[in-house]
């Protein structure tokens, strides 16, 4: 009778929602995992799971009077999950056909993401050979029996969702060890509960996650700040989205690619939500490519109108630039805002502000919901068409491995048109909940720490670069408040990783990613993190090794998952989206998979030179340059050898740089003496992208012209 009562009543105040109730197995043994949000997590699963199970709680959870009331309406077991004993009282009891639920993070979330997953219960699926039934709970974190510390995302009834997943197994892993194979087991579960993080995440399109964003957190939530430093809520931004969406609009038709050629300032931002409210998809274009690249893009996208404003064109001096363009109208937001009529205003703030979802056009997390373009790093550049899924999917895998809350503050400098900047920097803290300050340019070396230092930043995404040149410049002070440092875009210069760790005291999460993936792969994480390796694939990817002729200990990596693009805009066939096969997207990089999943880049395909009929790596020339000048840049690239082939040119910075010094750390690096450079040529500087990545599609001009 209790029980009935209080179901009622959750399911009325919290209108708990349950689905996947088909995936329970007709299976004595039986593991349900579920993620811990709040004090309610034990009740709501007891009350509406279909099966009777044993709840597995923390020892301290019987101090309260309150709670030992509670536990009265089903068994239970208490235990510590940090005690490798206590999980024998878990094993007994699955052992014997009872079906156990258990919390693997052991203690309730302060932040709302997934926090560290104990060993223990991955050791019991293992050992027992039970089948897993993973369990999310989403909602309950917002209530005020949760331990999150942002009491403006707390409401006094959250609508709360339970999400029963398939079934998944645990076997025991081989080790020398009963704590190797403890530990192996643990990982196991950790990727399991992350896997099931990512896969209950509903997938909608840009400006629908938007909306619920500000259901959650509120609409007078301050989020975004720029160099204006006026921090905007969540209201603001919508406000101001319905508004340049209403705007691009009128320039435009549905689902017409329309260029954007902005900064990095909130404006651009809400720009790109209010087009995804109104169907018309943007096509982020690099303002550092030149009036070729810029024409090369408008050509392959098919894009008819560029949408700017003439105080950026003047300030970044790109008059020249867009006067080069042709075949291609540019409206300008000032002269826009002359035909936001009174009828306009009157529709936003009557009806659209009020019920936006009404006032958007219906769209798809299927339909494209932007176009970036690869950096044209190996010829012209290529429109990547990503769906409004593809990218939302990517922020899922990343929220599932990266905690995230209202107390982060992301530091964003990369630019908007770049993928790590467009979903990390535009679409991750709006529809996550975290606060940003967004910079408008990477290449302020010297500014940007002191921002960093003065907005109380906790995140900083980066490339090894960049990174690299803040840490010549920063005080180090400037970043006691980071938490989470994150390099992508290119391999981690090993001397920057030193010098964060040495001057800091902050360790570099090194990532990989792809324009086509949206664009993360992979990444370390303070839960999984290996020195020289990118970390770990996102949760929901495939992966697929090729055998390449003459390279050992790795394989040519393809990737199929929710986060791979619709498609290609080809030169040749501009306009029309050329699909991955099968959905299967082809890196181009040589890599190395170890047993604990982490991924170790051997190198580009097309960065490899055939000398003497022997593949060398132009990463391991690169690498083999910095260990004998690490405090100097290196590229190599190459030029045709009629003797051997090809020959490798070394471009550097160092003016002191000799053969023999590069020979004496190829022997101690052990790489081949044929990966040592017969030609080093000194540059003031190494021509870069707008993305910070090495040009070197200039330095193989250098070369061939030298």
């Amino acid at each position: 009778m209790i029980t009935a009562l209080l179901k009622f009543v959750c399911r009325i105040v919290f209108r708990v929602q349950i689905t996947g109730i088909e995936n329970i197995p007709d299976q004595r043994k039986l593991l349900i995992i579920a993620n811990h949000e709040s004090f309610l997590d034990g009740l709501l699963l007891g009350l509406f799971l279909p099966i009777r199970a044993t709840f597995v709680v923390h020892t301290t959870v019987l101090n309260s009077w309150t709670f030992r009331q509670i536990l009265r309406l089903t068994p239970y077991l208490a235990v510590d999950p940090s005690s490798p004993l206590a999980m024998k009282k878990v094993i007994k009891l699955l052992e014997s056909g009872n079906p156990v639920v258990i919390f693997p993070e052991g203690r309730i979330t302060l932040t709302g993401s997934l926090m560290k997953v104990y060993d223990g219960p991955g050791f019991v699926a293992a050992k027992t050979g039970a089948m897993i039934l993973p369990v999310r709970i989403d909602g309950a974190a917002r209530s005020y029996f949760s331990r999150l510390q942002n009491q403006q995302a707390k409401k006094l009834f959250p609508k709360v969702s339970i999400s029963i997943l398939p079934t998944s197994h645990i076997d025991m892993p081989q080790g020398d060890s009963a704590k190797i194979r403890r530990r192996l087991a643990g990982d196991a579960m950790r990727r399991e509960m992350q896997n099931m993080m990512f896969s209950s995440a509903p997938i909608n399109t840009l400006f629908n996650a938007f909306l619920e964003a500000i259901s959650t957190h509120g609409r007078n939530t301050p989020l975004v700040e720029d160099m204006r430093q006026v921090e905007e809520t969540y209201g603001e931004l919508l406000k101001k989205s319905l508004a340049l969406g209403r705007l691009a609009s009128k320039v435009s038709q549905p689902h017409e690619n329309v260029g954007v050629l902005m900064p990095n300032v909130t404006n651009t931002i809400c720009l790109i939500f209010g087009m995804s409210a109104f169907a018309r998809i943007p096509a982020m274009l690099n303002y550092t490519a030149g009036s070729a690249g810029i024409q090369n893009a408008c050509t392959v996208a098919k894009i008819n109108t560029i949408i700017s404003a003439r105080e950026f064109i003047k300030t970044a001096k790109l008059e020249a630039v867009i006067d080069g363009l042709e075949h291609v109208k540019i409206i300008y937001l000032e002269d826009l805002r002359a035909s936001f009529t009174w009828l306009d205003k009157v529709w936003l703030m009557a009806f659209a502000l009020w019920l936006p979802r009404l006032a958007a056009i219906k769209t798809y997390p299927t339909d494209p919901a932007v176009v970036l373009f690869t950096s044209g790093s190996e010829g012209k550049p290529k429109g990547v068409v990503h769906s409004h899924g593809s990218i939302l999917a990517n922020v899922a895998q990343i929220k599932s491995i990266i905690d995230f809350s209202m107390q982060d503050k992301l530091m964003m400098v990369l630019p908007l048109f770049h993928a790590f900047g467009f979903t990390n920097g535009a679409i991750l803290p709006l529809v996550a909940g975290s606060r940003l300050f967004i910079y408008p340019s990477p290449l302020h070396y010297r500014v940007i720490p002191e921002v960093i230092y003065d907005r109380g930043c906790t995140i900083l995404f980066g490339t090894s670069t960049f990174l690299g040149n803040y840490a010549k410049f920063a005080n180090p002070y400037d970043f006691y408040k980071l938490r989470y440092v994150v390099s992508g875009a290119e391999k981690l210069n090993e001397e920057v990783r030193k010098t964060w760790s040495d001057k800091f005291g902050l360790r570099i999460l090194e990532g990989y990613g792809a324009t086509e993936c949206a664009p993360v792969l992979a990444v370390n994480t303070p839960m999984a993190n290996k020195n020289g390796s990118v970390g770990t694939l996102m949760p929901g990817l495939e992966p697929k090794l090729e055998n390449v002729p003459g390279i050992e200990n790795g394989g040519l990596l393809s990737v199929r998952g929710p986060n791979v693009m619709l498609g290609y805009y080809l030169f040749d066939h501009p306009g029309v989206i050329q699909a991955p096969v099968e959905n299967w997207y082809n890196t181009g990089d040589i890599v190395h998979i170890d047993s604990d999943g982490f991924v170790f880049i051997k190198g580009r395909v097309k960065r490899f030179a055939k000398v003497a009929g022997e593949m060398v790596s132009l990463e391991t020339v690169e690498n083999i340059a910095v260990h004998a000048s690490p405090q100097h840049q290196h590229a190599a690239t190459t030029q045709i050898d009629a003797q051997r082939g090809e020959s490798i040119m070394l471009y550097t910075t160092d003016s002191t740089l000799i053969r023999d010094l590069l020979s004496n750390s190829a022997k101690t690096l052990g790489s081949p003496e044929l990966a040592v450079a017969r030609k080093i040529i000194v540059i003031a500087e190494l021509p870069l992208l707008g993305t910070g990545k090495t040009d070197y599609v200039t330095l193989k001009k250098m070369a061939e012209s030298a």
